[in-house]
C-alpha cells in the first residue's frame, strides 16, 4: 500500500503535472519534456497497486470488480502518453525525444510485465467461463474475449525462463522501432540542397520556389534550399527539368538511413535485428513466423491466404501496369529521355498527363485553397452524417494546430479533433489519425472523444492561403475518414471504442471510403476557388480529371502490391538467420510485379518506416484488403445518391458506431448484405475490362 507521503506527492504531481490532468482536453501549452518522467513514474506506479491488489483479491472476478478497473487504468496511461508520443512526432526536439525514449522503455517494461500476469489472464478466464459473461453487453464481451486472446500472445502462457526472455524481447523490439524511426526523421530533416543559378531550376512551380528562397535565406544561405520534406522534395522530382537534380534529390531521399549517409543512422543493422527478434517472439507462442501471430488480431487467416490476395490481384494489375510503362517509355523518349530512370517517372509522367488530359497538377492546385477544401470535406460529413463541425479553441503544440468540435443538430457533442497540416522541421513525414481521447462512460458520465488528425501539405506563401493539390485533398478525406472511425462510434466501453480493437486489415476501411467523395462533382465543385479569380473549378476540367483518374493505375497498383509482398513475405518466408538480405527479397518480388524498377543502390527497406516503426508488420496487405471492402460500400452510395443521408446513416450504424465491438467482417455484412467482392476496386481502377 502507499504510505501518506507518497499519497500526498502523488496528489501534488497531479495537481501540477498536466500529463496528469484528466478532467478535459490536454494541456498542451503547459506540457514540458521535464514533465514526462515524474508522470509516468506515477501512473506506472498507481498502475502497479491497482495490479497487485486486483491480483491477490479473493473476490470471484466479475465486470465491475476487476475488468473495469482495468480499462480505467489503462484509459488513464494511453491518455498521458499518446500526449507525449504526438508531440514527439510533431514538434521533436532533443529533449522531448531523451524523455521519450528514456520512459518508452518504462511502459513497454509495464505492458509486457501486464501481458505475462497469469493471475489476470486467469481471472479473465473466469469471467469469460462464468454464468455472468452472457448478462454483460457484446462490447463487454468482446473485451473479454479479446483479453484472453492477447494474454496468450502476450506470453501469459510461457515458463518463467521464456517469460523474462519474451519480455526482453519485446523491450528491444520497442527501442529499435524508436531508433528506427528517429534514424529516418535525422537524415531527413539534415539534408539540404542549395541552388543559387536559377537555370537549373526551370519548371517548378513559383510557390514552391518561394519557399525554397525563404528557406535559404532563414539559413543565411544564398539561392534556393531544397530538402527531403513531401512539399519541396515532391514538385521537383515532378517538375524540374534539370535531370541532374532530378536524380540527385531522389538518390538522397532514396537511400536515407542507410550506409550511403552518416552510418550512426543506418537502419540495416535494425532491420536484421527487428526481423530475427520478431521471428523469435512469434516461435515462443508456437507460431512458424511472425505473420502468423501478426494475423491472429486480423481478417486474414494466414499469411498464405494474404499472399494470394495480392498475387490475384497483382495478375489482374500487372497487364495495366505494363501497358501504362509501355506508354511512359514511349512518351519519355520524345522527352530526350532513351533510358528512363526511377528519378524520371514522375517528371515524364506529369509532362504525359499533361498532354493526354491537357491539365496538370499545379493547375488544379490552384483550385484548392485550404479554407475552402476544408469547408467541402466539413460539407459531406454533414450532409451524409447529419452533424456539424465547427472551429473551436483549445491549447495546441504549435500556432499552426488547431481544434474543432462535432455536433448534432441539437449542438450535443459528439467528438473533437486536432488539426495539424503544414509540414515543418521536426515534425515526422506523413499523414495519420490517432486517438487523443476514446468515448467511454465513466459512471453516468459520458466522455468525448478526440482526435489527433495531422499531415504534412505545404504552408501558405507570402500572403496566399495554403493551396493542395488534389491528392492532397484526397489525403485530407483519407484521414478525416479515420477521424470519424474514432469520433462517431457508440461503443460506451473504452477497449473496443472507436478504432479500438478493430482488426488492423479492417482500419482502413472508413478512411479509404471517404476518398471516393474527391471524385465527385457535386462534392468537389463546392470545394474549389480559383486562389486569383475567385472562380469555380470548371466543369471541363473536372471532367478532365475524371479521364485521368486512372492514369497509371496499374503502375501504382503494383507498385502497393509490391510493398504488401515485400512485407508479408519478409515475416513468413524470409530466414533473417540465412545468408540472403532484405534486398535480395525486394529485388526478387520485383522481378514478379514490379515494372518500374529502381536502381541497386535504392534502400527503400531502411525507410519504410509502416513495418519497421509503425503498426503494419506483416499488415502493410492492409492498404488493399481494406481498399476492396471500401469500395464495395462505397458502391452502396453509388446506387442511392453518393450523398445519401440514409445510405448515409447506414454507414454510421453498422459500421463507424461499432468500432471494434465486433468482427469487422459482421460490420460490413450488416452494412452491405453480403460479404465483399474485389469487383467494385477492379471498376473504381479502370482494371475491370
Amino acid at each position: 500500500m502507499f504510505t501518506i507521503n507518497q499519497l500526498i506527492n502523488q496528489e501534488r504531481n497531479f495537481v501540477s503535472n498536466p500529463l496528469l490532468h484528466f478532467a478535459g482536453l490536454p494541456k498542451f501549452n503547459e506540457i514540458k519534456p521535464e514533465h514526462v518522467l515524474p508522470a509516468l513514474d506515477t501512473l506506472l506506479s498507481e498502475g502497479k497497486q491497482t495490479i497487485a491488489t486486483l491480483a491477490t483479491s479473493t473476490d470471484d472476478p466479475t465486470w465491475q470488480n476487476f475488468a473495469l478497473k482495468l480499462e480505467d487504468l489503462d484509459e488513464k496511461i494511453s491518455r498521458a502518453w499518446s500526449q507525449v508520443s504526438h508531440m514527439n512526432s510533431v514538434v521533436n526536439s532533443p529533449e522531448l525525444r531523451e524523455a521519450y525514449n528514456a520512459n518508452l522503455a518504462k511502459l513497454t517494461d509495464f505492458y509486457s510485465d501486464l501481458a505475462q500476469d497469469e493471475r489476470l489472464y486467469a481471472k479473465y478466464r473466469a469471467i469469460q467461463n462464468s454464468p455472468a459473461f452472457a448478462k454483460l453487453n457484446s462490447a463487454q464481451q468482446k473485451i473479454i474475449d479479446n483479453e484472453v486472446r492477447d494474454f496468450k500472445l502476450g506470453g501469459a502462457e510461457l515458463a518463467p525462463d521464456q517469460k523474462a526472455r519474451f519480455k526482453a524481447i519485446n523491450e528491444e523490439l520497442s527501442k529499435l522501432a524508436a531508433k528506427f524511426e528517429e534514424n529516418v526523421l535525422d537524415t531527413t530533416n539534415e539534408y539540404a540542397l542549395y541552388v543559387e543559378n536559377t537555370s537549373e531550376l526551370t519548371g517548378i512551380p513559383e510557390d514552391v520556389l518561394q519557399t525554397a528562397k525563404d528557406a535559404a535565406v532563414a539559413d543565411k544561405k544564398a539561392g534556393y534550399k531544397f530538402t527531403l520534406h513531401f512539399p519541396s522534395y515532391i514538385p521537383v522530382l515532378q517538375y524540374v527539368d534539370n535531370r541532374s537534380l532530378r536524380e540527385t534529390l531522389y538518390r538522397a531521399y532514396a537511400t536515407r538511413a542507410s550506409e550511403f549517409g552518416n552510418i550512426k543512422f543506418d537502419n540495416t543493422p535494425i532491420i536484421t535485428q527487428l526481423l530475427k527478434l520478431r521471428l523469435e517472439s512469434a516461435q515462443m507462442l508456437g507460431f512458424n513466423n511472425f505473420s502468423e501471430l501478426s494475423l491472429a488480431t486480423k481478417m486474414a487467416d494466414t499469411p498464405k491466404q494474404v499472399i494470394e490476395f495480392l498475387q490475384t490481384l497483382a495478375n489482374r494489375a500487372k497487364p495495366y501496369a505494363e501497358q501504362d510503362m509501355r506508354e511512359l517509355v514511349a512518351y519519355a523518349s520524345k522527352l530526350g529521355i532513351d533510358d528512363i530512370q526511377a528519378w524520371d517517372v514522375a517528371y515524364v509522367s506529369e509532362k504525359l498527363r499533361e498532354e493526354k488530359y491537357a491539365f496538370s497538377d499545379l493547375e488544379i492546385k490552384q483550385y484548392f485553397p485550404e479554407a475552402k477544401v476544408m469547408a467541402g470535406l466539413f460539407k459531406v460529413v454533414e450532409t451524409i452524417f447529419g452533424v456539424f463541425v465547427k472551429k473551436s479553441n483549445a491549447p495546441t503544440w504549435h500556432k499552426d494546430a488547431h481544434f474543432y468540435e462535432i455536433t448534432d443538430h441539437g449542438g450535443k457533442l459528439i467528438g473533437q479533433f486536432y488539426l495539424d497540416l503544414y509540414a515543418r522541421n521536426n515534425k515526422r513525414g506523413g499523414a495519420w489519425m490517432d486517438d487523443a481521447i476514446t468515448r467511454r462512460i465513466v459512471g453516468d458520465k459520458l466522455t468525448t472523444p478526440v482526435a489527433y488528425l495531422t499531415c504534412n501539405f505545404s504552408a501558405p506563401v507570402g500572403d496566399k492561403p495554403a493551396l493542395f493539390t488534389h491528392d492532397e485533398v484526397i489525403t485530407m478525406f483519407h484521414e478525416f475518414g479515420h477521424g470519424l472511425h474514432h469520433m462517431l462510434t457508440q461503443v460506451n466501453d473504452y477497449s473496443v471504442s472507436g478504432i479500438k480493437g478493430v482488426e488492423w486489415d479492417a482500419v482502413e476501411l472508413p478512411s479509404q471510403f471517404m476518398e471516393n467523395f474527391c471524385w465527385e462533382w457535386d462534392v468537389l465543385r463546392h470545394m474549389t476557388q480559383h486562389v486569383d479569380t475567385g472562380k469555380q473549378l470548371p466543369r471541363e476540367l473536372f471532367d478532365k480529371m475524371v479521364a485521368a483518374k486512372n492514369f497509371q493505375a496499374g503502375m501504382q497498383t503494383v507498385r502497393q502490391i509490391e510493398f504488401s509482398l515485400f512485407d508479408i513475405k519478409l515475416h513468413s518466408e524470409f530466414n533473417p538467420n540465412g545468408t540472403e538480405s532484405s534486398l535480395d527479397l525486394i529485388e526478387q518480388i520485383r522481378d514478379q510485379v514490379a515494372v518500374v524498377r529502381p536502381p541497386k543502390w535504392n534502400r527503400f527497406p531502411n525507410n519504410f518506416s509502416h513495418i519497421f516503426a509503425g503498426g503494419y508488420a506483416a499488415g502493410y496487405y492492409s492498404y488493399k484488403w481494406a481498399e476492396v471492402l471500401s469500395a464495395d460500400a462505397y458502391s452502396l452510395f453509388e446506387e442511392n445518391g453518393v450523398l445519401s443521408a440514409e445510405a448515409g446513416k447506414k454507414f454510421w450504424n453498422e459500421i463507424l458506431a461499432q468500432g471494434g465491438s465486433r468482427p469487422a467482417m459482421e460490420s460490413f455484412i450488416a452494412f452491405r448484405g453480403r460479404e465483399p467482392n474485389i469487383d467494385a476496386l477492379l471498376r473504381h481502377n479502370g482494371m475491370n475490362n
